[in-house]
């Protein structure tokens, strides 16, 4: 099976060009250091280990392996109901080619009220990315250690953090656990091979006995049994990255509502 992340980043490198051309990097900048002093960015870190659930609720439009799961979603809705059903964050995807979203999504989100931590979930290989995810008003950024070296990886937690945002620094298997000494916010086990898109929620049990403590630790992908969420908090995770188990359904706030209840039980 052909490798889905290199075609990503591969594709990627290639929209970052267009981007550059349209916008130049030193106009990106002074629009983010324009609003720096004005827009509060909450705590995504904060909200989950405040957080008796920690659910992220992710809207994810369509996937590379699944085709369109919701094409009908509107960023201006579902965000805005999984902040009323008890998400403790939201992560919506900005990537166009592969999920089908867009970096104004986030900005609709924000518009129509959505006022929890919201996670620019893309495929981050640029500081530039990271001041547009402050531009559309993300307070977090997602890091996929198997797109970066781990001076790419630092350099790029330093710029959000001068940015005020923070970092999700994702891995999937033990040979990228030297990223988790790095100074990120929050440590993601990827659950999915983004090789293949194999799934295997076990991923996050068997990493859990090599994280390093006293990090905000989120278990992501293939999560859909609310006794898994009980069971990786026991393991010592604090956040549950959820999407495609809500987006697939006519009414993804009702579906993280009673997912929550499941687990409450």
């Amino acid at each position: 099976m052909a490798d889905i992340l290199k075609q990503i980043v591969a594709c990627k490198r290639i929209e970052l060009k267009r981007f550059k051309e349209r916008r130049p990097f030193y106009v990106l900048q002074r629009m983010v250091e324009s609003m720096m002093d004005d827009i509060r960015v909450p705590s995504m870190c904060q909200a989950l280990l405040n957080s008796p659930m920690g659910i992220i609720a992710e809207y994810k439009r369509r996937s590379p392996s699944k085709g369109w799961i919701n094409e009908q979603a509107q960023p201006e809705v579902v965000p805005l109901a999984y902040q009323d059903n008890g998400a403790a964050a939201i992560s919506i995807l900005t990537d166009e080619y592969f999920f089908g979203g867009k970096d104004e999504f986030i900005d609709k989100a924000r518009k129509a009220g959505v006022s929890a931590p919201i996670l620019y979930k893309n495929f981050v290989i640029d500081e530039y990315q990271i001041y547009q995810a402050r531009l559309c008003g993300a307070s977090a950024v997602l890091l996929i250690a198997a797109d970066l070296s781990l001076r790419q990886c630092a350099r790029l937690i330093r710029v959000a953090h001068q940015l005020q945002l923070e970092v999700l620094l994702e891995m999937h298997g033990e040979k990228e656990l030297r990223y988790a000494e790095l100074d990120a916010d929050m440590l993601g086990i990827n659950n999915r091979n983004l090789g293949s898109f194999v799934t295997d929620v076990e991923n996050s049990f068997r990493m859990a006995q090599k994280l390093p403590k006293g990090k905000c630790w989120v278990s992501e992908s293939g999560i859909s049994n609310p006794e898994v969420v009980s069971q990786l908090r026991e393991a010592g995770f604090r956040g549950f990255l959820i999407g495609e188990n809500f987006m697939k359904t006519d009414n993804p706030g009702k579906a993280l509502s009673q997912f929550i209840r499941q687990i409450a039980k």
